[in-house]
């Protein structure tokens, strides 16, 4: 009797520590997939639903949604700041320049939070929100899945400055690049990693001009630059005017998460300057491109584990931060 009653208490005290098997340890608490389990066991389901819409009405938003995300988490963490619109001391990051006139999906966040609230309200927090939809896109565009760590909290502010000098910029150098991603936690293999994510989604004219008619402040395009495909880009994003034409990263497969964005980069043909470089400044980085161009299955390998550190970055748990009604505006 005493034994089975001792193997009793083993197996539930093994239950009630799983969740933190597959938590991540943070500096304010534990993440871990389950937080909603109890509290708003349909939190998953309510997320990829309303995300399946809208990639089906637009596929771009895919790559919108993992965007939204990445921009969140670089600065100040990935606290759901980026939502938030300016208001009484609060200057909102979607004024920054990575952020203004091309961050999209807010209104999917909003119908997110909107039917969570319904259904389990002032439960999920609108950070959450952003790394689940984020997950659900790589999934649903072809890409690999991952269990999402679950337990962040929404900040009470936002950071303009922050926006504007810790999100990579498209015509950064390398050693730029790298800097802002290891100021996060992150290293040379989770940016070309991440990076891999161009092979999703669009860029405007305006964040590759300058490869094309004076990158180096000479008047000459960028020789990196396949010519013939440099030729094609000019005719839709000339030397003044046509700011906001669309391009898209990756050309032979715009809307499928796979390996073609690496395999472009080889042929000379990444879009933004961002993306060329891994291969013309890094024999390191260049490496891993030539890996990952040769090998899906290395990159859907890693992606979701670059993703989990970038997902864990300063996120507020426990008593911080709040668990916000309106993804858009903090609590009164």
């Amino acid at each position: 009797m005493a034994k089975s009653v001792s193997f009793f208490m083993v197996i539930i005290t093994l239950l009630a520590l799983a969740p933190l098997c597959f938590s991540h340890k943070t500096n304010g608490g534990y993440l871990y997939p389950q937080f909603y389990d109890r509290s708003c066991p349909k939190a998953l389901e309510i997320v990829k639903s309303v995300v399946a819409k809208a990639v089906a009405k637009e596929a771009r938003m895919a790559a919108s949604l993992l965007r939204l995300h990445f921009h969140d988490c670089f600065v100040q963490g990935c606290d759901a700041s980026i939502l938030l619109d300016s208001s009484g001391s609060i200057i909102s990051e979607k004024g920054s320049n990575p952020n203004r006139n091309s961050i999209r999906g807010l209104n999917v966040v909003d119908e997110i939070k909107s039917a969570l609230e319904k259904e389990c309200p002032h439960t999920v927090s609108c950070a959450d929100i952003l790394a689940i939809a984020a997950r659900d896109s790589t999934v649903l565009t072809g890409g690999p899945s991952w269990e999402v760590p679950l337990g962040r909290r929404d900040s009470r502010g936002a950071s303009l400055s922050g926006s504007n000098n810790d999100i990579p910029a498209p015509n950064n150098t390398f050693q730029t690049i790298l800097t802002k991603f290891k100021r996060q936690g992150l290293n040379i293999v989770d940016l070309v990693t991440l990076s891999g994510s161009h092979t999703i989604g669009n860029s405007r004219c305006t964040s590759f001009r300058q490869r094309l008619y004076n990158q180096s402040g000479n008047g000459q395009p960028d020789f990196t630059l396949d010519q013939s495909y440099a030729a094609q880009l000019r005719r839709r994003c000339p030397r003044s005017g046509g700011d906001q034409n669309l391009f898209f990263l990756d050309f032979v497969t715009p809307t499928k998460f796979d390996n073609n964005y690496f395999k472009n980069l080889l042929a000379s043909k990444g879009l933004l300057n961002s993306d060329q470089v891994l291969v013309t400044k890094s024999q390191e980085s260049m490496e891993l491109v030539k890996k990952y161009a040769e090998n899906t299955e290395l990159f859907f390998d890693q992606f979701p584990k670059s993703m989990l550190k970038m997902t864990n970055i300063s996120p507020l748990t426990g008593s911080k931060g709040e668990i916000r009604k309106n993804c858009r505006k903090i609590n009164t």
